[in-house]
């Protein structure tokens, strides 16, 4: 009896210990990051003596699982909210405004067209022009600035999760090694750094983890492709540029690079990385595009209603902008050696979309041009268009109906079946659009064409200013932006003849009668051709008498008209910049430039707004979920208290059991002596 008494109370006195090491352990540890809570567990042997106890680590697994998918999404939104927060501030302030720049502008375009014949608003005018051009210029510089943030936040967030992802297979290395050891028992602590590594992890990108038959963590990530594999093995995330190479693509580096590396869905990666990527492709590239577009819209349209006039020396109008040529970015598994530029083709800048292009060539002598999204995904249904001449644009064979976004390319031969090129019109020209003169005489305010009416007429006919659509075949060919204008078969004079609706059309290539269809609007399309061709045209309004006369002429020295320049004007509220790549027919797929640009700010606003609502949302949720992990593995000090004097008590209660023991034992003892 004596003997057992002893048995019992040493193992007592051992559990008790055992119990009291963990719970200080417990107690010590509290602060420790990633430490979870221990409980030491006993078994009854024979005799009712305690046994040897294992400490295990309280943990439910599902809680974890859904702690890290919640820190994921916490983290990602929390990332987007940061970089597009900044972006939003930055777009929202007045003197970022590229409204202001373009109302500026028209201002004193509208000031040097009601004093066509003075050069100092004109000198204001072009003074604008600059402003304008350099406020795209710093609007690009910002989204720029901020991609470069995002590269350098991507490098350092790529480089900390491989380091992890490598720390995790080293922990699950030990963790195997030392179960497959006789009698070897893997410290917790082991495991704690190891489930805090693939937290960790979670803050970076979207994981899922699946448990190994040796104690290991396989970890993948959310779109299911493998990190941590068993036996020590582990793929690397890599960033690669693919065509260009400034902006990084999320890739899986497997066979430490010695196999190609696999892309990585990012339109379902969360985490910080995840935040990033989404903010990049969300706001910044379609930022940066629709800043270009605007650009392209206004610089195009500006530019061909400017070669309609005559300036203030004398000249058919020229370019005020210039619009750059961008050089196509091969991909990086084309075999061939040609290459692509590409621009706007003139007249068509209200075509361009707020996208990237890819051209791909079918064969050599055809090319798919497609408009793609910052994933580069296609948008729409891509063209099918001819090479003729090393050009493709709408004069080249192209399917009837199909779209070719208003883009004039260049292609130098050399290039492979199936090689691709990037073209970034959009974002280029928002950095590199400039001026393409600053003389203020340059600004063709005046129409190149005047009408008149015969002196000797009769009648109560009068005969429009007269309007240019084009320099058609009406004009010389030496009528080109710079020189004077000069009609190709001099003046034309119209006459009405004793017959109803009749009239008489006379000018170096001939006379003819023709009849009009009344009204009489546009009098030289109803005289047919040549005459339908010559790019411009007039009406006659009342009621002429026979043998009244109208012409057309040059407008020689007619320096004070600004007919081209009310027509400049309407440009502000004309719907030049396309809205969508997908269109019908009857769709209202235009806007104007303020209405584009306060599309762009209002789309950075609602989705940099949308995504603080759902960043609380998950913060909420992250929350809970912390919660709920805490309350099984948090040590909680009132617990481990009460624990503490209960396994005190346990101690002296066995210590006192052997005490008694002894005392028996003594006195049996004495008894037998």
């Amino acid at each position: 009896m004596t003997y057992d008494l002893m048995n019992i109370g040493s193992h007592g006195i051992r559990a008790s210990n055992e119990l009291l090491q963990t719970t200080s352990k417990n107690i010590s540890n509290m602060n420790t990051k990633g430490y979870i809570r221990e409980r030491t567990e006993h078994t009854t042997m024979i005799g009712n003596q305690v046994g040897r106890g294992e400490t295990v680590r309280l943990l439910n697994d599902f809680a974890q699982k859904q702690l890290n998918r919640d820190i994921s999404s916490k983290s990602y939104y929390e990332q987007f909210v940061t970089e597009s927060s900044r972006v939003d501030t930055l777009f929202s302030q007045e003197s970022n405004s590229l409204s202001t720049s373009i109302n500026s502008l028209f201002n004193n375009l509208q000031e040097a067209a009601n004093q066509p014949s003075s050069s100092v608003t004109r000198s204001l005018f072009m003074t604008d022009s600059q402003n304008l051009v350099d406020q795209m210029h710093r609007l690009s510089g910002i989204v720029f600035d901020q991609q470069g943030i995002v590269n350098e936040q991507l490098n350092v967030y790529t480089s900390e999760a491989n380091n992890l992802i490598e720390n995790i297979s080293n922990l699950n290395s030990k963790i195997t090694a030392s179960r497959g050891q006789e009698g070897s028992n893997v410290a917790n602590s082991v495991f704690n750094e190891r489930d805090e590594a693939i937290k960790d992890l979670a803050e970076l990108v979207d994981i899922e983890t699946i448990d190994g038959p040796n104690g290991e963590k396989m970890v993948f990530l959310g779109s299911g492709q493998s990190l941590v594999m068993e036996n020590g093995t582990f793929n690397t995330l890599a960033l690669n540029g693919d065509p260009d190479p400034e902006v990084k693509e999320l890739k899986l580096d497997v066979a430490n690079g010695n196999a190609v590396a696999l892309d990585v869905d990012i339109a379902n990666l969360k985490g910080k990385i995840g935040g990033l990527l989404a903010f990049r492709d969300e706001i910044l590239y379609p930022a940066q595009n629709q800043i270009g577009q605007i650009g392209l819209a206004l610089a195009d349209a500006f530019n061909q209603q400017n070669r309609l006039g005559m300036d203030l020396d004398g000249n058919m109008g020229q370019d005020i902008f210039k619009i750059p040529t961008v050089q196509g970015y091969a991909y990086q598994d084309n075999t061939g050696a040609g290459s692509v530029t590409a621009t706007v083709e003139a007249g068509l800048g209200e075509n361009v979309p707020a996208t990237d292009f890819r051209v791909t060539f079918l064969t050599a002598t055809s090319v798919e041009v497609a408009a793609i999204d910052a994933k580069g995904n296609v948008i729409g249904t891509p063209t099918t268009a001819n090479v003729t001449g090393g050009v493709v644009n709408s004069t080249t064979t192209v399917p009837a109906g199909a779209d070719l976004f208003g883009l004039d390319i260049s292609v130098a031969a050399g290039a492979a079946v199936n090689d691709s090129f990037l073209v970034k019109l959009n974002s280029t020209t928002a950095s590199s659009i400039s001026l393409e003169t600053d003389r203020p005489n340059h600004l063709a305010l005046a129409s190149p064409i005047r009408t008149n009416a015969g002196a000797s007429n009769v009648g109560s006919g009068t005969i429009s200013a007269g309007q240019v659509t084009s320099i058609g075949t009406g004009f010389n060919a030496t009528s080109t932006p710079g020189n004077p204008p000069v009609l190709t078969n001099g003046a034309i004079t119209i006459t009405k003849t004793a017959t109803a609706n009749e009239y008489q059309i006379t000018d170096g290539s001939g006379t003819s009668t023709f009849t009009i269809t009344p009204p009489s609007k546009n009098m030289l399309t109803q005289a047919g051709a040549p005459f339908n061709g010559y790019g411009f045209n007039f009406d006659i309004e009342g009621q002429p008498a026979t043998g009244d006369t109208f012409t057309l002429e040059v407008n020689t020295g007619g320096f004070d008209d600004n007919r081209n320049g009310s027509a400049l004007s309407q440009l502000q509220s004309s719907e030049l910049v396309r809205k969508d790549v997908i269109t019908t027919a009857v769709a209202d797929n235009l806007a104007t430039f303020n209405e584009a640009y306060a599309g762009l700010v209002t789309d950075i606003g609602v989705v940099a707004n949308q995504a603080k609502t759902n960043g609380a949302a998950f913060e909420a949720l992250a929350n809970q979920s912390e919660a709920w992990f805490e309350s099984m593995s948090g040590v909680n000090l009132d617990e481990e208290a009460a624990n503490l004097l209960r396994f005190q008590q346990s101690y002296s209660a066995s210590a006192q059991i052997i005490s008694t023991a002894r005392s028996v034992f003594d006195t049996l003892l004495s008894a037998a002596r």
